[in-house]
């Protein structure tokens, strides 16, 4: 089996601008399945739908759309596809030197360059915040170069500013790796991503990276805070998070459908992972969305 290597994405500015704003109507972002990394920070603003994000070594969930702050060289998937239901994905993409190598060392960026510090861990925005903020970033593409660039430095600061944040990786994720560490955990969460439906052995996923058992298990919790069965089972949960919103059929046909083999076994697990049985997660979500 050849493993697949995390393609390193290469983005250019968008024309007369020091970054660059790519606006998608519906699911024409072709990323979704694309495990993938660049040096750029990214800002993705979803239009409403509700589907996976998987940053670093966390999954999860998320409900009428999403705001992301996503730091260099975070691994990550796409956000949007076919069943998202989003309206829109803008993204925008932005090297941590764009305004110059010393422009964040100002005294009055520093609420900037704290944000920023802050995104290499991966930050998701909600309530008012990402509403108010979405609009403000779905509206840059019809400005001005300078207008563009004064409301993206305002757009950052408010970020900080707010209190509707929470890091994604909150336990951790070396970013400090060498090359061939990036190489190796993202053929790893590549073969998780397709395969976390199956039973997904040790053996088999150290042979993917030419380690032993246990080298491999001291080398995934040194890289990423956690265990690889928790990893592959926080990845699974995610996914029954998703068929519980999107899909109407049986708790337990969910249960198998996401690489479980045990009933009882899931439902104590999704509900340490979201403080929730199943089935209450189903109705509340429910709920919400009505």
């Amino acid at each position: 089996m050849r493993p697949i290597i995390p393609n390193l994405e290469i983005i250019t500015p968008s024309f007369g601008s020091s970054f660059s704003i790519c606006k998608y109507v519906e699911n024409t972002n072709n990323n979704v399945n694309n495990w993938h990394y660049h040096p750029e920070i990214e800002l993705v603003y979803i239009n409403g739908g509700s589907g996976k994000r998987q940053v670093g070594s966390h999954v999860s969930y998320y409900n009428d759309g999403d705001l992301l702050l996503i730091g260099s060289n975070l691994p990550h998937c796409g956000f949007t596809n076919e069943e998202t239901g989003n309206k829109k994905e803008t993204v925008i993409q932005m090297k941590p030197d764009f305004l110059g190598n010393d422009f964040f060392e100002i005294s009055e960026m520093k609420n900037i360059k704290n944000l920023l510090n802050q995104a290499k861990s991966g930050i998701s925005f909600t309530g008012k915040t990402k509403k108010i903020i979405g609009e403000k970033i779905e509206a840059l593409e019809e400005q001005t170069q300078l207008e563009r660039l004064f409301n993206m430095l305002s757009i950052l600061n408010e970020l900080e500013l707010s209190n509707d944040s929470k890091i994604l990786n909150a336990e951790g994720f070396s970013m400090e790796m060498q090359m061939q560490d990036s190489d190796r955990i993202n053929i790893v969460y590549n073969y998780v991503k397709d395969h976390f439906q199956e039973n997904i052995s040790l053996e088999e996923v150290s042979a993917l990276i030419f380690m032993t058992v246990p080298s491999f298990c001291r080398y995934f919790k040194k890289l990423t805070h956690k265990t690889f069965t928790k990893f592959v089972n926080d990845y699974r949960l995610v996914h029954a998070s998703k068929l519980l919103a999107e899909k109407p059929i049986s708790i337990t046909e969910i249960c198998y459908e996401c690489g479980f083999n045990n009933f009882s076994h899931f439902n104590k697990s999704f509900k340490e992972f979201t403080g929730k049985s199943a089935s209450q997660y189903r109705n509340e979500l429910r709920f919400f969305l009505e």
